[in-house]
């Protein structure tokens, strides 16, 4: 699943009359690296979520023949955050485990690495897997602490960032009601607490495109690699 529904506030006014993930960074929308980096590790059935200029995400990437996937997609009246837009999206997903990305970030992830994760991932086990970066500046005090072990912890040092990319068990959010605005980190903090979380380091590239600076930095840079 990738998660294009927000609203992208800080990024305005590009995101006035263009979804934050159809920003186009190296010559392409955000979303299609996703799209891209998902096909090659063999997802092919993918979840969309939209609430905030939905139809012009719809308009630009289809069914998802023209980028080898098929697309579902999890239209939301107003932005349920996180969590209660995976909630929402629960039938399309099915009953196995998932991966989730959110789509206003860049990471050069091999998401081969958490399809493997959410195989391992049940009901009554571990119920997440998620990937952490190095805090970047904005965001120096990270979020969560990761074990020698695997483990995921919401106390303690040395923190980690949440890249915005994990493997979830549907179980995760079986309490939460439907069309219901519902966030991500209380979820997970409280299966850390019961030591249902596991994760991994990711030291590539990654980057939270929150701004419009952010954007043209991470452009410049994937022309540079391009050319």
């Amino acid at each position: 699943m990738i998660l294009a529904a927000g609203r992208g506030e800080r990024m305005r006014p590009l995101t006035d009359h263009t979804p934050k993930p159809l920003l186009e960074a190296g010559g392409k929308p955000l979303i299609v690296w996703h799209i891209e980096r998902l096909r090659g590790a063999g997802f092919t059935e993918l979840v969309i979520n939209h609430a905030h200029l939905g139809h012009r995400l719809e308009e630009a990437l289809g069914d998802g023949a023209a980028l080898g996937v098929r697309i579902a997609w999890s239209p939301e009246a107003a932005a349920l955050e996180t969590a209660g837009g995976i909630r929402h999206a629960l039938p399309l997903l099915g009953g196995a485990p998932f991966v989730v990305v959110n789509g206003d970030v860049f990471c050069d992830a091999d998401f081969t690495a958490l399809r493997s994760a959410a195989q391992d991932l049940e009901a009554d086990g571990p119920l997440a897997h998620l990937l952490l970066v190095d805090n970047p500046e904005h965001h120096p005090e990270g979020d969560f602490r990761l074990d020698p072990d695997g483990l995921v912890h919401a106390d303690g040092q040395p923190r980690l960032t949440f890249s915005g990319l994990g493997a979830y068990h549907p179980a995760l959010f079986a309490d939460l009601a439907d069309n219901t605005p519902a966030k991500l980190a209380p979820l997970l903090r409280a299966a850390m607490n019961a030591g249902q979380v596991g994760g991994q380091h990711h030291a590539g590239r990654w980057i939270d495109v929150g701004t419009p600076q952010r954007l043209v930095e991470l452009d410049r840079e994937l022309q540079r690699g391009q050319g």
